[in-house]
């Protein structure tokens, strides 16, 4: 299955260029990370969602966000998200996209689908209508809530803006670690605990990761 979904990716993004002005193309497939299309050059602008605490990238042609610490990407009509602006972006399942990510009108999709023109521009998208009935009751309220008690919006993560074309860390370790030092946001919202657990903390505690960086600081020592 997995294979299947990663093939249809691959033609869906070539079946919908990306004209961007700031973004590059590339297309790829990588386990367990995936190419979404998307290739920045250097860190993108970020305008805050009026009422919302997102983000969103208004000079780039990609539906492209940041929520809670992560950045949020659309994409050939899949999600995806990562702790850097330039990834490695890793697929989210429908029923764990963050409810403010879904709530984020139309009018600010950058790169819409086609489908999208139908709706209203202050509305959300109609996630029932693209992901199906059973998804509109597992999250059912998806779309009611009070702004009025909408939480701050996460600091954005300007050290990042130093690391851009060569100088970007490509490697999940090197990611981590600068993070932990420059960074330290702790999402709030628990679907995003949950992706980021998933990703990142299970992997810090694991115990080949563990002795893998012990072998290394005794071989430093030497």
């Amino acid at each position: 299955m997995l294979k299947i979904r990663n093939a249809l990716l691959v033609m869906g993004v070539l079946m919908s260029p990306m004209a961007a002005s700031a973004a590059q193309v590339s297309i790829g497939i990588g386990f367990p990370h995936v190419s979404i299309g998307i290739n920045l050059p250097a860190y993108p602008q970020l305008v805050r969602v009026p009422g919302y605490p997102v983000y969103y990238a208004p000079r780039l042609s990609a539906n492209y966000f940041f929520y809670d610490g992560m950045y949020w990407v659309f994409h050939a009509d899949n999600w995806y998200a990562s702790s850097w602006y330039n990834g490695p972006w890793w697929f989210v399942e429908p029923d764990a996209v963050p409810v403010y990510i879904l709530r984020v009108p139309v009018r600010y999709y950058r790169q819409p689908p086609p489908y999208f023109r139908a709706w209203r521009p202050d509305t959300p998208p109609r996630w029932g209508d693209h992901w199906g009935q059973n998804w509109e009751q597992r999250r059912s309220g998806w779309d009611n809530w009070d702004r009025r008690a909408a939480p701050s919006p996460a600091p954005l993560p300007a050290y990042q803006r130093q690391y851009s074309r060569d100088q970007y860390p490509r490697q999940m370790e090197q990611q981590r670690e600068l993070e932990q030092e420059r960074y330290r946001y702790q999402p709030r919202d628990p679907v995003v605990q949950k992706q980021y657990q998933d990703r990142y903390q299970k992997r810090d505690q694991s115990p080949g990761q563990g002795q893998g960086r012990d072998r290394d600081r005794d071989r430093d020592r030497r």
